[in-house]
């Protein structure tokens, strides 16, 4: 069972929200409160209204506690709480409870710099309908990863990009935004509540017609990460393959309501501008 706690945020001036931030968060107690006063900080600056909607996701330390605390000082920031753990099962909470036009899903310890949002939302990127972080190609940077970490990312996107996401540089990145109504059609359609989520969520996305743009960001490793580089690699790959067996199989027929920009999407946009040279923290993707 799901459990909300705080109601969806306005301004004093009721300026409608723009967006909706959710953080997923699995026994995050040592690093929120640091991301969340950054976060609290920069949106301050911003001219545009937001909420940011933490997930619980089966924590067994003081996460919940945390978030409660701080948004008894700020009336923007909400906590959803969730018994089933994974981050798949986190991220798509966020989506359906999100209220703002655009949803932005993003790790917790912030690896990518919170100032480069404003490029995954207009004016600085117009018409977003799913707008993905990527590590890979011109204007990205990864910052501090193992080499050995590295290698198995670039596999496993070989993989996606062979079986379900052709074009697609990096569907592993923890930083994706989207049209809040379209992030609520995708979160009803999904079935993956670990790693894999992502794969399944833009191979639906891809099959409804939806365009994706991949931003170039700069990533920065965390030493904490918590992926299994064996176990996980193998759910993942395992994931893989589901979202391949499914979408042959017509299990993701585009819904009757959903309205699309083209009937399929052959090929992806990429966002040529050069990333930020903002430092941040280390993150938890492949």
């Amino acid at each position: 069972m799901d459990t909300p706690s705080g109601s969806p945020a306005r301004r004093a001036d009721h300026q409608p929200l723009l967006l909706s931030l959710i953080i997923p968060a699995f026994n995050e107690e040592k690093r929120l409160p640091s991301s969340l006063r950054q976060l609290r900080t920069y949106l301050a600056s911003r001219h545009y209204a937001a909420e940011v909607i933490v997930v619980d996701n089966g924590s067994t330390d003081r996460t919940a506690e945390v978030v409660r605390q701080a948004s008894a000082r700020w009336p923007e920031l909400r906590l959803l709480q969730t018994r089933e753990r994974g981050k798949g099962r986190a991220v798509r909470e966020g989506l359906l409870a999100a209220t703002g036009t655009y949803s932005f899903y993003c790790d917790a310890d912030f690896s990518m710099p919170i100032e480069e949002i404003a490029r995954f939302l207009p004016p600085q990127l117009p018409e977003v309908e799913l707008a993905i972080g990527t590590r890979e190609g011109p204007g990205a940077r990864r910052v501090g990863e193992p080499l050995h970490r590295h290698l198995m990312g670039r596999v496993y996107n070989a993989l996606v990009r062979r079986f379900a996401l052709p074009g697609i540089q990096d569907s592993q990145c923890g930083f994706k935004c989207m049209r809040a109504d379209i992030g609520r059609q995708l979160a009803r359609r999904l079935t993956i509540d670990g790693w894999g989520f992502d794969v399944e969520l833009l191979t639906i996305a891809r099959l409804w017609g939806y365009r994706i743009v991949e931003v170039p960001i700069a990533w920065h490793y965390a030493p904490s990460s918590r992926i299994h580089p064996v176990l996980d690699s193998w759910r993942m790959t395992r994931d893989l393959f589901t979202v391949w067996r499914n979408a042959h199989a017509g299990r993701y027929a585009e819904p009757q309501a959903a309205t699309t920009s083209a009937a399929i999407a052959i090929g992806e946009t990429r966002y040529e501008a050069p990333a930020s040279s903002v430092s941040g923290q280390g993150g938890e993707t492949l």
